[in-house]
């Protein structure tokens, strides 16, 4: 099973991918989680000691010359489009209770169009971990799913979106839907969280009127808890974590 999670800054996009693949590995799951946010801290809602410290790979200048023989910032130069990232997440991955997290990172030059070293280096990684790996594999991607290309999308089980009742929230769906149908991704699913009351789900079943919802999340103090205590959410909270594990079986239906 291969999933991505998007959705905009701030809905719990990374809460919710976190109680995911907890709720993966606790089935037996051999599990890849990908941190493919720029400014997601997947690692550390997944309970890594000192993730703060983890280098992201868009940032390994070293590698990204290596694998595609080209200099880290150059435009208009040749470089490898198809470099070996096959034993990477092996190498660069941090394992903790049978998952494996890598943190990728972004690319900060060169815009949402940029065909650069970095950009390929990324892009080339999550088409392998996406066509080639056997272990169920979540990615929370950014709002603008960069780093999926059309050939990649293609084989991805789910796109699953989170959304909170917000007009801006709402609109960022909208938006990762129309990028969603570009790419040729037709499997999408939508979470509703931070729901305080039925007002909010009415909201956003009256906004988001043919749009698939697989669940709703409503608020709890104990995610907040966590965060503030740098736990993962899934420590404090076990009923959302039984509420995603239901979310997760149908996604296998």
């Amino acid at each position: 099973m291969k999933i991505a999670v998007s959705g905009k800054g701030g809905v719990g996009k990374t809460t919710f991918a976190s109680f995911l693949i907890k709720a993966l590995a606790n089935e037996g799951k051999k599990v890849l989680a990908i941190d493919a946010d720029p400014d997601a801290n997947l690692a550390q809602a997944l309970g890594v000691e000192n993730s703060e410290e983890i280098v992201p790979i868009s940032e390994m200048k070293t590698l990204i010359e290596e694998r595609t023989e080209a200099k880290v910032g150059s435009m208009g130069s040749f470089f490898k489009l198809n470099p070996k990232v096959s034993d990477l997440p092996e190498k660069l991955s941090v394992e903790l209770d049978g998952i494996k997290v890598m943190v990728m990172g972004g690319v900060k030059t060169g815009g949402a169009g940029c065909i650069c070293p970095e950009s390929t280096l990324l892009k080339r990684l999550v088409s392998h971990v996406v066509l080639a790996r056997d272990e169920a594999v979540v990615m929370d991607m950014e709002a603008g799913l960069e780093h999926l290309g059309r050939g990649t999308s293609m084989y991805v089980d789910r796109l699953i979106v989170v959304v909170e009742p917000g007009r801006r929230s709402v609109e960022t769906a909208y938006q990762i839907r129309r990028l969603a149908d570009d790419l040729g991704l037709k499997k999408l699913s939508f979470v509703g969280n931070k729901l305080r009351s039925d007002k909010d789900k009415d909201f956003l079943l009256k906004e988001m009127k043919d749009f698939v919802f697989m669940g709703f999340m409503p608020y709890r103090q104990e995610i907040t808890d966590a965060d503030r205590d740098g736990r993962p959410p899934f420590e404090k909270d076990a009923e959302t974590l039984r509420e995603v594990t239901k979310m997760l079986k149908e996604l296998k239906d």
